[in-house]
């Protein structure tokens, strides 16, 4: 928006220290593995060396025998699910699947599956008992790729699952099957569509699995106490599913179950699901002690979720001049031994950046044996707008159109009905492509031989969820504000300063503390970018709610009726031009009355979504196939940017990962289903000698669901990275590439082969 639109604000869009900052920088946070608890016992788990393979027998007798060996379970301790669906916040979930993730029962289905536990008096006689339990298994033929695993005659991997459609006509088969789901969206005539149109591109894509690549491992403490109440310390991106999904998995009330969050150091999407919290919990019972489990490197990889692997067909038409008529796509999703890829998410967002009137997207949510998958920032986004965004740049090559006008041209924008369905609120699409456009990199010349730019737009629909605080005013002026989003990105401070804006006071006197689930209403987790959107509309009500009773505590002050007195931007003004500022009147609150407590609530209020438009440009080494990152200048709709330096930071590490996922990311599994590079030294994240300084331009299109306009900004940074770089790739060296990561091997068998052909 332009200068003269924008609202003038006190404390949104400046830029204060982050209240959890001294801690955080000091050491005196404590994260998931910090936990210490009088007589607590330390836990260790058996996992399988197979991808799949049914238990014949396991023997822990040995291992019970072990001095210092507290407790044993394996899949007899935990409870039974049978065919239970529950709701957990982000999506419905098969409880007997997710109790299976937890502890195999009759069958392994990924290397690294868990089939026993043990606590110990500490870690190394954990880890030596387990060593101790004998698992018999009679191993089966693994699944892994992806098409394979979808034929009629592949091993079947879950005897339960049939294919449910979504969008199409049932198939009324009852056969078992490893796809999960099968979705169909549809609009206007897409025969037609593609008949209309004077070019077509169309072409095939495969992403391999991902990692969120966070850097704290899972970890569970869980306390089984003598009245069957249970407290677990952990770091989740959700306390309230971590409860629920610990409960259901052991049969109890959510009542009986306390969360409480610890510092989490990072997450991504990746920590949702719970996998050691049932089982810290179960061996807590066993020995009447606490008991805290904590995963090895090697078994985050192997065994917790990490992105999909995918492989699309995606096809675009365009008029000659250069209007997009028709879209089709194709996309399988690997989901791992279990259902819940996020093939739903990425049917919704592969064309959401056009306004495309025919178009047509199946999906399909397939079983591999590989971990479960889970999301990771944008979870679908990332892969289909590889895809989109390469055909959209070889339509404006055919086209001999600049990619940055073609954009603009074919943007959505408010009132544009996606092919999945929903139609646009007011959206900031065209506003980020126009400050690429308009960019100093963009109209800079890129001079080289082996140089190349790349633009890609991206998006992803946010979530608004439902979040609940409280605000008490203290003596001093300051206002104790208690959430229960879990802070992964600096939320802290977005939702104190909205809080502090609504009151009128400074970021500074709100001190905000995220709190356990018995100390704080009903809280969706940290993720979808919805905590700054929700959570801070939650903060906005408790502080309207504070407003309205210091207006009743003034009134009493000044002996006149609550409404002749109004709350003017941090003070209040009575009837005959009294006025006192809002520490003023905390001072003699307690003269006044009760304590004044506000609570705030959200949950009705849905976000239209966000944009994101890059630009980049690389040099290659023609005899290595090795992709240097030159410079990145990433436009970004935040909507309205609270604190400008957390939106920058979000663009900024999305673009990192994006970066790490086009170029070197990603799961080296062998014929037999065994990661050959389960570790940080193999699995190699960008590092400081593989980005630029990545330059950041905050658009700012207002969402009206939000009073301050906020948009959420974790998500979309991490789409357009991929494809962005692979249209940069092709400007170089005149070669494209569909397949993820663009590793050097990969990169310069494309160049030789292209060569060949000359």
């Amino acid at each position: 928006m332009s200068t003269a639109e924008k609202p003038s604000y006190k404390v949104i869009g400046t830029r204060p220290i982050r209240h959890d900052g001294v801690d955080k920088v000091t050491g005196r946070a404590l994260y998931g593995a910090d936990i210490k608890l009088s007589r607590m016992l330390y836990g260790a788990t058996v996992r399988s060396p197979h991808a799949h393979a049914k238990i014949v027998r396991i023997d822990t007798s040995q291992a019970e025998l072990m001095p210092g060996v507290r407790a044993v379970i394996t899949s007899e301790d935990v409870p039974e699910q049978g065919d239970r669906v529950v709701e957990l916040g982000e999506g419905a979930v098969n409880m007997r699947h997710l109790a299976a993730n937890v502890m195999a029962r009759e069958k392994v289905l990924y290397k690294g599956h868990v089939v026993a536990a043990v606590a110990a008096d500490d870690v190394h006689t954990a880890e030596e008992a387990c060593a101790r339990i004998e698992v018999e298994y009679e191993t089966l033929p693994p699944v892994l790729d992806l098409l394979k695993a979808m034929s009629a005659d592949a091993p079947i991997l879950n005897d339960d699952i049939r294919t449910e459609s979504i969008g199409s006509a049932p198939s009324g088969s009852d056969q078992q099957t490893n796809v999960a789901k099968h979705f169909m969206f549809e609009k206007g005539d897409i025969k037609q569509g593609f008949a209309d149109a004077d070019i077509i591109v169309e072409r095939t894509f495969d992403t391999a699995m991902v990692h969120q690549g966070y850097i704290e491992p899972h970890n569970a403490t869980a306390h089984w106490n003598a009245d069957d109440k249970i407290t677990v310390w952990m770091s989740t991106q959700g306390t309230f599913s971590a409860r629920q999904q610990t409960a259901e998995l052991l049969l109890m009330p959510v009542s009986s179950v306390k969360v409480v969050p610890m510092e989490i150091g990072g997450g991504f999407g990746g920590k949702i699901s719970v996998y050691l919290t049932p089982l810290a919990a179960l061996l807590s019972k066993k020995t009447g002690r606490p008991v805290k489990i904590l995963m090895s490197r090697t078994e985050v990889f192997e065994a917790t979720g990490p992105t999909p692997g995918s492989h699309m067909r995606v096809k675009l038409g365009a008029k000659s001049d250069g209007t997009l008529v028709a879209g089709e796509a194709w996309i399988a999703f690997e989901a791992g031994a279990y259902t819940g890829s996020p093939i739903g998410a990425a049917c919704m967002c592969v064309f959401a950046c056009y306004d495309l009137p025919n178009g047509q997207v199946e999906g399909f949510d397939v079983c591999v044996n590989k971990p479960r998958t889970n999301a990771y920032r944008a979870p679908g986004s990332t892969h289909v707008a590889m895809a989109t965004e390469t055909l959209v740049d070889e339509l404006c090559e055919k086209l001999k159109m600049d990619p940055t006008e073609f954009r603009i041209k074919n943007a959505a924008g408010e009132g544009t009905r996606r092919v999945d369905g929903p139609v646009y609120p007011r959206i900031g699409m065209v506003e980020t492509v126009e400050a690429i456009r308009d960019s100093e990199h963009y109209k800079t010349t890129l001079d080289g031989k082996f140089c190349g730019r790349g633009v890609a737009s991206g998006f992803w629909f946010n979530v608004g969820l439902k979040s609940s605080v409280s605000a008490t005013v203290n003596s001093d002026g300051t206002v104790a504000l208690v959430e229960g989003s879990t802070d992964i990105g600096g939320t802290r401070t977005s939702i104190a300063m909205q809080l502090a804006e609504t009151l009128g006071i400074a970021a500074e006197d709100v001190n905000p503390v995220v709190v356990d689930t018995d100390s704080i209403g009903y809280t969706d987790i940290t993720g979808g970018s919805r905590v700054t959107f929700s959570t801070g509309i939650a903060a906005i009500n408790a502080a309207i709610s504070i407003q309205e009773q210091m207006c009743q505590r003034a009134a009493i002050l000044w002996e006149t009726d609550a409404e002749n007195v109004r709350y003017e931007e941090g003070h209040l003004v009575g009837p005959s031009d009294q006025r006192l500022s809002f520490r003023e009147l905390a001072e003699k609150l307690r003269e006044l009355g009760d304590a004044v407590v506000g609570y705030g609530t959200s949950g009705s209020e849905t976000q239209g979504g966000a944009f994101g438009t890059h630009c980049v440009d690389v040099e290659i080494d023609p005899e290595l196939g090795k992709v240097q990152i030159l410079r990145y200048t990433i436009a970004q709709d935040a909507g309205t940017a609270i604190h400008p330096s957390y939106v920058e930071g979000q663009m900024q590490g999305g673009v990192v990962q994006g970066i790490g996922w086009a170029l070197n990311e990603e799961y080296w599994y062998d014929e037999q289903g065994e990661m050959h590079n389960p570790t940080f030294l193999d699995y190699r994240i960008p590092t400081c000698y593989d980005v630029p300084m990545i330059d950041t331009i905050i658009v700012e299109v207002p969402d009206p669901q939000h009073p301050y306009g906020v948009r959420g900004v974790g998500e979309v940074p991490i789409c357009p990275p991929p494809a962005a770089i692979a249209n940069a790739i092709y400007d170089a060296l005149g070669i494209r590439m569909t397949e993820l990561p663009m590793a050097p091997h990969r990169v310069l068998a494309a160049y030789l082969g292209r060569n060949t052909d000359d």
